[in-house]
């Protein structure tokens, strides 16, 4: 059954006055996702919070949407309020040792290479290479690659399975930061099973800030220590009536890095967003994320924009080009007041169009382009 784009439109309000074209800086929130948020907030005004207790089933429900929209168990999954939290739930909680390697690639978001200061006073050394030389760069000391699905400067797109089968056969953990991809691009933890996945909802995933989740791979549960330590993190805690005292005994579940209370207005907003996802179908809007992809491409090209080394190709969600007698940040800056949404990054224009954008928003982008260049 064909999906009716201009009719999923509808779920966007904001799109009636903007031209949003940036879900790689921020994805835009649906009308159900609102709902959700809103619903929540409600139901603490009616029930004075005596329900709380099963707002951790509506968790895991939405816990089941997640694996579902990945491809895990439940049990894989883990809340996060953003992707910097995962990272640190990792770098915290995996023993390290001096001597060991961790690898990133150039050009990586901060997160990914604001790490090498923890790591350093560890005695772990980190190494930065273009992504050419990543499998040469690989040592009989390295312990973990970290790395983004797809770059937000350049949007070049990690060959994921091939990454993940290259450093699972030499044991090396790969954690994989899809922030720039997943609700965008299809990922399937069954196939690629990266160490951990963690993913922050605000941007293609369409959730508010304050939402995220990891995928933790089972054998890395085994020994990565929580670190995030909490009236959740005893394996018996919902009987608040009589909570553990002692040491904690944890789950066996991903849920043993949560810890403590989950941000569940956000919460909500994400599964809902997840929830439409899967009922639209993944492989369906990976497949009109990348038509609109490559329409932005040309877009770009036919107004003077020379696209990104990495742009070729299979199109990637994020659309990056340079225009030579134009600041990026100043044309981004000028399309804003023109109410067009896209962004700057390291001197260049990205654009980054959704499955709820369609030809007149590029056509709109078109023309404002050319005006302005």
């Amino acid at each position: 059954m064909e999906v009716d784009w201009r009719q999923l439109r509808s779920q966007f309000p904001a799109l009636k006055r903007w031209t949003a074209l940036n879900a790689a800086t921020f994805g835009q929130l649906p009308r159900r996702a609102v709902a959700a948020l809103e619903g929540h907030l409600r139901r603490r005004e009616e029930y004075a919070c005596a329900d709380f207790l099963s707002w951790f089933d509506d968790a895991d429900r939405i816990r089941e949407l997640a694996a579902r929209l990945i491809h895990c168990s439940a049990d894989d999954v883990a809340f996060v309020t953003n992707a910097a939290t995962a990272l640190g739930v990792l770098l915290g909680g995996l023993e390290l040792r001096p001597g060991e390697r961790v690898i990133t690639l150039a050009d990586e978001f901060p997160n990914n290479l604001y790490c090498a200061a923890a790591l350093a006073r560890r005695g772990v050394e980190f190494v930065e290479v273009p992504f050419e030389r990543l499998y040469d760069a690989v040592t009989p000391t390295t312990r973990l690659v970290v790395l983004s699905s797809v770059n937000y400067a350049t949007g070049f797109e990690v060959p994921l399975e091939e990454v993940s089968d290259f450093m699972r056969r030499r044991g090396v953990l790969l954690y994989v930061d899809a922030t720039q991809s997943l609700g965008a691009l299809e990922f399937d933890a069954s196939k690629l099973l990266p160490a951990m996945m963690a993913v922050d909802a605000y941007k293609w995933l369409l959730g508010p800030s304050g939402a995220g989740f990891m995928y933790v791979r089972p054998d890395l549960r085994r020994e990565l220590v929580p670190t995030v330590i909490g009236w959740r993190s005893h394996k018996g805690w919902r009987n608040v009536d009589d909570l553990h005292h002692g040491l904690p005994e944890f789950s066996d579940a991903a849920e043993r890095y949560e810890g403590g209370m989950l941000n569940f207005p956000s919460l909500y907003a994400m599964g809902a967003s997840i929830e439409m996802m899967l009922e639209i179908g993944p492989d369906r809007i990976e497949r009109r994320v990348r038509e609109l992809a490559a329409l932005t491409g040309e877009v770009l090209g036919r107004c003077g924009g020379v696209l990104g080394r990495l742009s070729a190709g299979r199109p990637s969600p994020v659309v990056t080009a340079r225009f030579p007698s134009v600041d990026a940040s100043r044309l981004a800056a000028e399309l804003k007041v023109r109410r067009v949404l896209v962004s700057a990054r390291h001197g260049s224009l990205r654009v980054a169009p959704h499955f709820y954008n369609d030809e007149s928003d590029l056509e709109r982008l078109e023309r404002e382009l050319r005006e302005l260049v």
